[in-house]
C-alpha cells in the first residue's frame, strides 16, 4: 500500500480519487497562469509608446478575446477541481463513517465496557470529519501547489536560473520548518484531544444526570467538574494554537522572504545589466502570485499532522477483531446447554460466572433467579453471545454458538429488557424494527397483541407519532409494550425476558403479562426475575449465587429443599405485607 494511502487510511478507490484531485488542482494552478500571461502581454503592449513603439488596438482586442477564453478555461478547471476534490472527499468520508459504524456493530460488547461512548462518537464524527477536511482542503492543494511551483520555477529558469532559484529556495525551507516541528505538534494535539474527550464525557454525564443533580442539589459540585474540564480544554487549546502559530508564522516569514530575496537579486542584476526589464517584471509578478496559495496551505498544514492522531484512533478501532462465525448453519432444535462456563467482564478481575453447567429444555419456561449480582443477566447475555465465554461452551440445539455469526444467531432470538431502547422515530417504525420484511398488517397485529393500540390510538398522530429521544414521551409500561410488540413481530423461537415487568404499576403489569403470554407461546423462554411470585409456574427455576449454580428445579421442589430459593421467596412474601 502506498505511504500516502496508508497515512490517510484511504480505500483503493479513495486513493485513486485523491490522485485525480491532485491532478485537477495542479491543472487549476496552471490555468491561472493563462490570465497572468494575457495580462503580461497587455502590459508589454501598453508600454510600447514609452519605448518608441506604437500601440496596436487590434492586438489589444485580440488579447481581450484571449482573456475571455482564459477566464472560461479557469472556470471549467475550477469546476472540475471542485468535483474531483470536494465532492469526492465527502463521498469518501461517508464511506468511512459507514465502514466504522458497520465495524462497531459487529464488535463484542466487551469493547463498550472498555471504551467511553464519547470516544466512539468522536471516531465516527470528529475523526472522520478531520479526514474529510484534510482530503478536501489540504492534501490535494499542498501537493498540487508543490508540483506547480516547481514546474513554473523550472520554466522560469529558462529566463534566468538565479532569479528562479531565489524565488523557489524558500518553499522547501518553509515546509521543512513545519515538518521538523511535527513531534511538538503531536504532543500538543494529543493533549488537546484527550482534554476534548474528557470535556465531552463530562458534558454527557452532566446532561444525562441532570435530574439527579437537581434532586440532590449537586449542581455546584457536578458543574464544578464540568467547568474544570472545559477550562482544561480551553487552556490546552490555547497552548496548541500558540505552539502551532509560532512555527506556522515562522514558516510564512521564511516563505515570504523569497519575495524580498527575488527583488534584491533582481535589482542587483538589472543594475549590473545582467537581466532585461521585461523578464524582471515577469519574475516580480509571478513571485507574488505563487506564494499566495502556499501561505494559505501552511496555515492548514498542522491540521494534516493533527490528522495522524485521528487516523491512529480510527486504525486502532478497526483493528479490534469482530465476532465471526458461520451464517449458513441452521439450528433445528432450541434446547440450550451451558457446559462448565467461566466468564469475567474484566480479564484481570474476579470471575462473574464460575463453572456453570445448565440445561434449558426446548419449548418451556426457565427462570433465572438469585440475589443481585449473582450472574442472572450475564448468563442470558452469554447465551445471546453479547460476549464470548472464557472457558466451556454454550450450545443451542447441539450447535456451539461460538461457531455462529452473531447476526445469524440473533435471528433465532427475541429480547424484552427492563430498560427499553427506543429510537426518535414513529411508533410504527419502532415496532417494525423487529422484522424489516414484515407487512403493514403484521406490524399492526403485533401492536394489537402487545396492547399498544390502547395508547397509540389516543395520540394525535396515532402510530405515526414521533416518540422523541429514547421514547421520552411514553410511560415505562407503554415503552415495554412496544418492546414486546417488536419481539412478537420477530417471532423468534427463543425468548429472553430480563425483568420485563419489574418496575411497572399493577395495571400495566397485568397488560404486559397478557402480552407476554401471547409472545412466549410455544417458544423456548428464559425469564430473569427478582419478584419470585412471577415465576412460580415456570417449568424450571435455576437459582444462582455469586456466579455459581446453587439450585435448580420446580417451585415446589425448591421450596421443599428449604435452600436459598426458599429463603428468598419467604422474605419476599413477608415483605408484601409491609406497609407505611
Amino acid at each position: 500500500m502506498p505511504r500516502l494511502q496508508n497515512a490517510l487510511m484511504l480505500t483503493d478507490k479513495g486513493y485513486k480519487d485523491l490522485k485525480k484531485a491532485i491532478a485537477a488542482c495542479t491543472l487549476t494552478n496552471f490555468s491561472l497562469m493563462l490570465p497572468f500571461g494575457v495580462m503580461l502581454q497587455v502590459i508589454m503592449e501598453l508600454i510600447k509608446p514609452l519605448t518608441g513603439g506604437e500601440l496596436s488596438w487590434n492586438r489589444m482586442w485580440l488579447l481581450f478575446g484571449f482573456g475571455l477564453v482564459a477566464a472560461g478555461i479557469v472556470f471549467f478547471c475550477h469546476k472540475n477541481d471542485y468535483r474531483k476534490t470536494y465532492v469526492v472527499s465527502y463521498m469518501e468520508s461517508e464511506n468511512a463513517r459507514t465502514s466504522l459504524a458497520e465495524h462497531i456493530r459487529k464488535l463484542p460488547m466487551s469493547l463498550f465496557n472498555s471504551k467511553d461512548l464519547t470516544e466512539l462518537t468522536t471516531n465516527l464524527m470528529g475523526d472522520v470529519h478531520t479526514t474529510e477536511h484534510v482530503l478536501s482542503h489540504i492534501v490535494p492543494q499542498v501537493i498540487a501547489n508543490c508540483i506547480s511551483i516547481t514546474v513554473i520555477c523550472m520554466m522560469l529558469a529558462l529566463l534566468d536560473w538565479r532569479m528562479a532559484l531565489a524565488a523557489y529556495i524558500t518553499v522547501p525551507l518553509a515546509f521543512f520548518i513545519i515538518f521538523a516541528s511535527r513531534k511538538i505538534y503531536g504532543k500538543l494535539h494529543k493533549k488537546h484531544v484527550d482534554s476534548h474527550l474528557a470535556a465531552s464525557g463530562q458534558v454527557q454525564e452532566y446532561l444525562e444526570g441532570i435530574k439527579v443533580i437537581r434532586a440532590c442539589n449537586l449542581d455546584g459540585e457536578k458543574f464544578g467538574a464540568l467547568e474544570n474540564a472545559l477550562r482544561a480544554m480551553k487552556r490546552l487549546a490555547i497552548q496548541m494554537e500558540f505552539g502551532t502559530g509560532v512555527f506556522v508564522t515562522g514558516a510564512q516569514v521564511v516563505l515570504q522572504a523569497g519575495i524580498g530575496l527575488t527583488v534584491f537579486l533582481g535589482t542587483t542584476l538589472i543594475t549590473d545589466g545582467q537581466i532585461e526589464l521585461i523578464p524582471l517584471l515577469v519574475f516580480f509578478m509571478i513571485v507574488v502570485r505563487i506564494y499566495g496559495p502556499i501561505l494559505t496551505e501552511l496555515t492548514l498544514l498542522p491540521e494534516f499532522l493533527y490528522h495522524r492522531i485521528a487516523v491512529n484512533r480510527m486504525r486502532n478501532l478497526m483493528a479490534v477483531q469482530p465476532m465471526t462465525g458461520e451464517a449458513e448453519t441452521e439450528i433445528k432444535q432450541y434446547d440450550i446447554k451451558l457446559n462448565n462456563v467461566d466468564f469475567s467482564y474484566n480479564p484481570d478481575g474476579e470471575q462473574t460466572i464460575r463453572d456453570i453447567s445448565i440445561s434449558i429444555p426446548e419449548d418451556g419456561i426457565t427462570a433465572l433467579v438469585g440475589p443481585s449480582g449473582s450472574g442472572k443477566s450475564t448468563v442470558a447475555r452469554l447465551i445471546a453471545r453479547f460476549w464470548d465465554v472464557e472457558n466451556g461452551s454454550i450450545t443451542i440445539g447441539g450447535v456451539d454458538i461460538k461457531t455462529l455469526d452473531p447476526e445469524h444467531l440473533m435471528s433465532y432470538m427475541s429480547f424484552v429488557f427492563q430498560d427499553v431502547i427506543l429510537f426518535n422515530d414513529s411508533i410504527y417504525n419502532n415496532i417494525a424494527i423487529g422484522n424489516a420484511k414484515a407487512t403493514h398488517e403484521q406490524v399492526m397485529e403485533a401492536a394489537r397483541l402487545a396492547r399498544c393500540d390502547e395508547f397509540a390510538e389516543k395520540l394525535p398522530g396515532g402510530y405515526d407519532t414521533l416518540l422523541g429521544e429514547n421514547g421520552a414521551t411514553l410511560s415505562g409500561g407503554e415503552r415495554q409494550r412496544l418492546s414486546i410488540a417488536r419481539a412478537l413481530l420477530k417471532d423468534a423461537p427463543i425468548i429472553l425476558l430480563d425483568e420485563a415487568t419489574a418496575s411497572l404499576d399493577p395495571e400495566n403489569e397485568s397488560l404486559i403479562q397478557q402480552a407476554i403470554s401471547t409472545l412466549i407461546e410455544g417458544k423456548t423462554v428464559i425469564v430473569i426475575a427478582h419478584r419470585l411470585r412471577t415465576v412460580v409456574d415456570a417449568d424450571q427455576i435455576i437459582v444462582l449465587e455469586k456466579g455459581q449454580l446453587s439450585e435448580q428445579g420446580s417451585h415446589e421442589e425448591l421450596m421443599k429443599r428449604e435452600g436459598l430459593y426458599h429463603r428468598l421467596f419467604t422474605i419476599q412474601q413477608q415483605s408484601m405485607g409491609w406497609s407505611v
